[in-house]
């Protein structure tokens, strides 16, 4: 995965948008905005720096200096996002926030955001992008994972097959996707369920179609857990075909999962190659 150095630039809101009731978009400008690099990959993400209440940061800075000159009850808190869109013409960057009222830390702050306001930011990073020689792909994930779902949807081949499965919480939280591809898409609702059970019920159900299958699976942890022993044991899927992780994990905030994901990941590892052949 790539990303560029701890740098923290600064973005300015051209305007802020209501998509879902659940999703609020960001659209950024600025002249720090200029080359960057956003481009090879549809889950190209950024990193958000949101300092305590009443706390300044100086500019130009980065994370490394922020936590040498201040003390620690005012470092930032940092939240992943995925880049929806870049538009390098007009220099504006996209990115969605899911929000659910008072709930988490990134969603109250985004619904606070007016034009004018200044946002920070790390990255972008990023790893994946569809196959175009891959015979079909498979992508699932709840909200979270949306954005890179709908800008992987838009990078497909003309007429590729595509199987998509995207958890919601309800119909007025579907978005239309565009793609050149040949999709098939299922809007799943939550009704109420934890999340994912309605995703694994449904991949699982799934007629794989012949041919080599690229697959992207991103969202709750526990879910994505299920999926992957699915692709990887019950399906045969190579890993090397697979992009797959938990973007965040029920029960936990973000430093509490960040702090637990490599044990998470390493025992993930260790249950498939116990079933695996050599």
């Amino acid at each position: 995965m790539t990303e560029r150095p701890k740098k923290v630039t600064a973005a300015t809101v051209v305007r802020t948008e209501r998509p879902t009731p659940h999703l609020i978009r960001l659209v950024l400008g600025g002249e720090e905005l200029a080359g960057l690099p956003v481009g090879a990959y549809t889950d190209h993400y950024v990193k958000l720096v949101l300092p305590p209440a009443g706390v300044t940061y100086p500019h130009p800075t980065d994370l490394a200096s922020i936590k040498r000159e201040f003390p620690a009850e005012q470092w930032p808190r940092l939240r992943a996002y995925t880049v929806r869109a870049w538009d390098a013409a007009a220099g504006e960057l996209t990115i969605d926030v899911v929000h659910h009222g008072d709930q988490g830390l990134a969603g109250p702050w985004a619904a606070g955001l007016r034009p004018g306001d200044r946002v920070l930011f790390t990255g972008p990073g990023g790893a994946y992008a569809p196959d175009p020689a891959a015979d079909w792909h498979l992508l699932a994930g709840d909200e979270s994972a949306l954005p890179a779902i709908a800008a992987a949807l838009e990078r497909l081949p003309a007429g590729a097959p595509a199987k998509v499965f995207v958890e919601v919480d309800g119909p007025a939280d579907e978005l239309p996707l565009a793609s050149p591809g040949a999709v098939e898409l299922r809007w799943l609702h939550r009704a109420g369920r934890p999340v994912g059970v309605a995703l694994v019920e449904a991949v699982r159900a799934l007629d794989f179609p012949p041919g080599r299958v690229h697959a992207f699976v991103h969202g709750e942890a526990t879910f994505v857990k299920e999926l992957r022993r699915l692709l990887r044991v019950d399906r045969g899927v190579p890993r090397g075909a697979l992009s797959i992780s938990g973007y965040w994990r029920r029960g936990m905030d973000d430093e509490g999962w960040r702090s637990t994901k490599a044990a998470w990941n390493a025992q993930v590892e260790a249950d498939e190659s116990a079933v695996l052949p050599a």
